[in-house]
């Protein structure tokens, strides 16, 4: 209640007063709890400050706006759906066209305009050059104050450019904001928002623990372990994949059938890649793309137990899904399984044949294999009420939403888990194929995967914009995450396939350690 009151005073304070505190709110964690004030202050920002602007007059009327101000409600408006445009910015350039050489010492400022050039789409070379001048800048400072724990803006250089705000998953940066930034903020109200963020930080994970039990007796049951040993047992790592996008209480029943779905994922891909024989995975292949359960008897036992517990869940849900809302949704499930265990015994066939593909026919299948269009479609029918026909299509053409979130997951996962994969025999990863494609060493490879990367969170970026199409916002929230926590798990090396170190001690900061 004394936050929403806060909300309520703020919105007849100065604009960026309101800024400040929901960028405090959504920071910290807790900005989910007051999504309609939230909306409502920015209704207003965006209504007050740009409807009634034009591209030709804005470097007229933000002549008084400085950097940090106008950087944060270009970020804050555009994070919520706003079509804000790049001219915001022309009024800090200089008669070259560029950013005026005055900025280079408004650290503050400067961390704004990084953070908001991530929200960039394609050709919008005015954030392109505000990411080039705030980066350049920020690192020379980071080299200055590297020693300098105790200023709170050095910690954030050294963070931001680590990684922008924009890649990062919500509960990561709301425990390190909590630990490591606020705690040193002198404001009246910080006290009351920090006590606010810590408790419902631990509440919430007391939620995910109870979530995690359930879902790991549910694994017991299934016997999957224990039928298929070859198979990676990464229950626990399943699960903490999905906190990364709809981690509040009230998804819950969403995060334990994703965890099922990333279960049995993980499996099939392990049966495709270090297991079946190719005569196998065809014959598995076969079945699946027919669902032909009285046919697979032609299979082995440990492929007959891994399809049986697929088609059970796959009806676990779709009864579910019917029970509420009498949609069959069967035959798309099954599509899903359908199109990523046909592109898992492409890949085998590659590894069969000593193929090497070219990066485009690698990634043609690769951005389907990685698993993306499969955990989003169940995701769409988890989160989704009512679910619409036109909808449904558009998920299963594969809108550009799913693909550049299976296109950032795969390349962020070929960056991680190439050199562990190779050696355990799987098809050459995208940095290999560019590689043997265009005849150049690993690091021109790896730089290039990277660029990949950014060009395709301009495409991620603009389809969040105005969200034209039919999907929720959920939905568009959760295929952004799957390329945050991709980038989370992957960041350091291999995050799933193997047990790293790195992401164990992640684990246990956000699912098992409470804030204090």
């Amino acid at each position: 209640m004394k936050v929403k009151m806060m909300l309520e005073d703020a919105a007849m304070k100065p604009a960026v007063d309101q800024l400040e505190l929901i960028d405090d709110l959504q920071r910290l964690g807790i900005s989910y709890h007051f999504e309609d004030e939230i909306a409502k202050i920015l209704t207003n920002i965006y209504e007050q400050n740009h409807v009634k602007n034009t591209i030709t007059n804005y470097v007229d009327e933000t002549k008084e706006s400085d950097l940090y101000s106008t950087a944060l409600e270009f970020r804050l408006l555009r994070q919520q759906g706003f079509s804000i445009p790049q001219e915001v910015f022309d009024c800090f350039k200089d008669k070259k066209d560029e950013f005026s050489s005055s900025l280079e010492k408004d650290i503050k400022g400067l961390l704004a305009l990084y953070e908001a050039s991530y929200l960039l789409t394609e050709g919008e070379n005015t954030l392109e050059s505000a990411r080039e001048f705030s980066t350049e800048h920020l690192e020379r400072n980071s080299i200055t104050t590297s020693n300098d724990d105790e200023n709170p803006m050095s910690l954030f250089v050294r963070e931001v450019l680590e990684m922008p705000l924009h890649w990062r998953i919500q509960r990561a940066k709301a425990r390190w904001f909590m630990e490591d930034a606020y705690e040193k903020r002198k404001g009246k109200n910080s006290a009351l928002l920090l006590e606010l963020a810590k408790l419902d930080f631990n509440i919430v994970q007391a939620t995910h623990q109870e979530e995690l039990k359930q879902v790991s007796r549910w694994w017991k049951r299934t016997c999957l372990a224990e039928k298929l040993p070859f198979a990676r047992d990464r229950l626990v790592e399943n699960y903490f994949w999905t906190i990364g996008g709809a981690f509040e209480p009230k998804y819950g029943y969403s995060r334990i059938m994703a965890t099922k779905v990333n279960a049995f994922i993980t499996v099939i891909d392990d049966m495709y890649d270090v297991y079946g024989t190719l005569e196998e995975l065809k014959l598995f292949t076969h079945v699946i793309q027919r669902w032909d359960i009285e046919g697979m008897d032609q299979l082995p036992e440990y492929m007959q137990i891994c399809f049986l517990a697929l088609n059970n869940f796959i009806n676990e849900m779709a009864y579910d899904v019917f029970k509420e809302q009498g949609v069959d949704i069967i035959p798309y499930l099954r599509k899903s399984w359908i199109d990523l265990c046909t592109t898992y015994l492409q890949e085998a066939k590659w590894y069969s044949e000593g193929y090497t593909p070219r990066l485009e026919e690698y990634i043609d299948n690769g951005w389907i294999s990685i698993s993306a269009p499969a955990i989003l479609s169940h995701a769409y029918f988890l989160l989704t009420n009512p679910i619409e026909k036109e909808a449904v299509e558009s998920l299963y053409e594969y809108h550009d939403i799913v693909r550049w979130s299976a296109m950032v997951l795969r390349l962020a996962n070929d960056l991680g888990t190439s050199p562990h994969e190779l050696k355990r025999g799987d098809v050459p990863k995208s940095i290999q194929c560019y590689m043997n494609e265009r005849r150049t060493s690993e690091v021109e490879a790896t730089e290039h995967v990277r660029y990949l990367i950014y060009e395709t969170w301009k495409k991620m970026n603009k389809e969040q914009i105005g969200n034209c199409c039919q999907f929720p916002d959920i939905f568009i929230r959760s295929a952004v995450d799957l390329g945050r926590m991709a980038q989370y798990m992957y960041q350091h090396g291999d995050g799933h396939g193997i047990q790293n170190p790195l992401i164990k001690q992640r684990i246990l900061s956000l699912l098992f350690e409470p804030v204090y």
